[in-house]
C-alpha cells in the first residue's frame, strides 16, 4: 500500500494519533515493534500560528520514526492553511487533518469531529491544506455526527475530490465517542465504492491479531490503524504482524527456545522490562515527577497485570508511586509474585 510515494508494504499497521500518548518516545517504541507509520499527537492550528511553544514542541520528529505524519486540527481555514505550511517545515512525510476528535473541547467548538456538522467548511479546509503543501495530505474522520447522519460514503468521495492521498475512518459517530462497537461495515462500503481510488485505513476496536486479520479480509481496507489498544502495550504491533505474516502467535514462534537461557520476547518478564523502558523514556523526556505522571496512563491500561490474583492494592500503589525507584520496586515485586504462581 502506498500513500503518495511512501510504500508501507503489505498489511500495514499504523499507530493512531492520540493526545498525551503518541509522544516521540512512544512512537519510536511502536515503530520498533512493527508499526509501519506513526502519527504525532494532534496539533492545534490556532496555537501553532500563534507560535505557542508547547505546541511547537509537538512538531519534533526524527528520522528513526519515519514515515511519520503530523496531525493538525482547527476550524478556521486560514489558520489551518498556515499551520500546514509551518508543519511542512518540520519535514514530516505526511500532514494529516483531524476531522474525528470527539471530545467536547474540540468538537464542541467546531473542530475535529465538529466539522461533520459543517461539510462545506471541512472541504474548504481540506482543499486549502492540500494546495498549501507539497507533502501528501491525509484525513482522519468518523462515520458521521450521529446515527441519523452517517454520511461517510458520500463524504469520502468529496474528500478524495479535494486531493487527499488517503483516508482513515474511525468506525463510530461523534455521538458514540468511544462507546459501543466500531462499525466496520461502512468502512468496507467506502473501500468497495468503485469511485474510490485512494487508500482507505480502518480504525476502531482492533485489539487482537485475529481482529486485525478479520478486518483486512472482510473489508479489504488498505491498512489498519491501532489506537487505544497500544496504550501500555506497544508490542501489539509485533503480535499483529506475526499473525498477519506468518499465521501464528509470537508465543508459538518462540516456543522452541529455552526460557532459562534468555529473556524471551513477549514473555511476562520481557513485557515488564518494556514497561520499565517506557518509564525511563518518559522521565528522560520530561523529568521524574512529570514523567511518572505521564506514564500512569500506560500503567493503568496495560494488560500485563491482568489475571494476577489480589492485584488491586498493588495497582493502586503503582499508580501512586512518585519516584522511579519506588515504581520499579513495585514492578519487580510483581515479577516475583508471578514467578511464584
Amino acid at each position: 500500500m502506498k500513500i503518495g510515494s511512501i510504500d508501507l508494504g503489505i498489511f500495514p499497521l499504523l499507530l493512531a494519533p492520540m493526545e498525551d500518548v503518541t509522544d516521540p518516545a512512544f512512537r519510536l517504541m511502536c515503530k520498533r515493534f512493527g508499526a509501519d507509520m506513526v502519527y504525532t499527537e494532534f496539533v492545534s492550528s490556532d496555537a501553532l500560528v500563534r507560535y505557542v511553544n508547547s505546541t511547537q514542541q509537538k512538531l519534533k520528529i526524527c528520522d528513526e520514526e519515519r514515515p511519520v505524519a503530523i496531525q493538525i486540527y482547527g476550524r478556521f481555514p486560514d489558520a489551518m492553511e498556515e499551520a500546514a505550511r509551518i508543519c511542512e517545515e518540520a519535514r514530516p512525510d505526511i500532514i494529516d487533518i483531524n476531522f474525528g476528535c470527539p471530545v467536547k473541547k474540540v468538537a464542541g467548538k467546531g473542530a475535529g469531529a465538529g466539522m461533520l456538522r459543517d461539510i462545506p467548511k471541512m472541504l474548504e479546509i481540506t482543499k486549502r491544506v492540500v494546495e498549501a503543501v507539497k507533502v501528501p495530505v491525509t484525513v482522519k474522520t468518523r462515520l458521521g455526527w450521529d446515527d441519523s447522519s452517517k454520511i461517510i460514503v458520500d463524504l469520502a468521495e468529496s474528500l478524495q475530490d479535494c486531493g487527499i492521498a488517503a483516508l482513515a475512518i474511525h468506525g463510530r459517530t461523534r455521538a458514540q465517542m468511544y462507546t459501543g462497537e466500531a462499525d466496520w461495515s461502512l468502512i468496507g462500503s467506502v473501500k468497495n465504492n468503485q469511485r474510490m481510488t485512494i487508500p482507505i485505513i480502518g480504525n476502531g476496536d482492533v485489539t487482537t491479531p485475529e481482529i486485525a486479520r478479520r478486518r483486512f479480509i472482510e473489508t479489504g481496507v488498505d491498512a489498519v490503524m491501532i489506537g487505544r489498544a497500544s496504550i501500555g502495550r506497544p508490542w501489539i504491533f509485533g503480535e499483529v504482524k506475526q499473525f498477519l505474516l506468518h499465521g501464528n502467535t509470537v508465543e508459538e514462534a518462540y516456543s522452541l527456545q529455552d526460557p532459562t537461557t534468555m529473556l524471551l520476547p513477549y514473555s511476562f518478564k520481557w513485557k515488564l522490562q518494556i514497561i520499565k523502558e517506557q518509564v525511563q523514556d518518559s522521565v528522560r523526556r520530561l523529568d521524574e515527577r512529570r514523567g511518572i505522571v505521564h506514564i500512569r496512563r500506560h500503567l493503568a491500561a496495560t494488560p500485563v497485570f491482568k489475571g494476577i490474583p489480589n492485584f488491586k492494592e498493588t495497582r493502586i500503589a503503582m499508580l501512586r508511586a512518585e519516584t522511579v525507584a519506588e515504581l520499579f520496586h513495585i514492578i519487580d515485586s510483581v515479577e516475583g509474585i508471578n514467578e511464584n504462581q
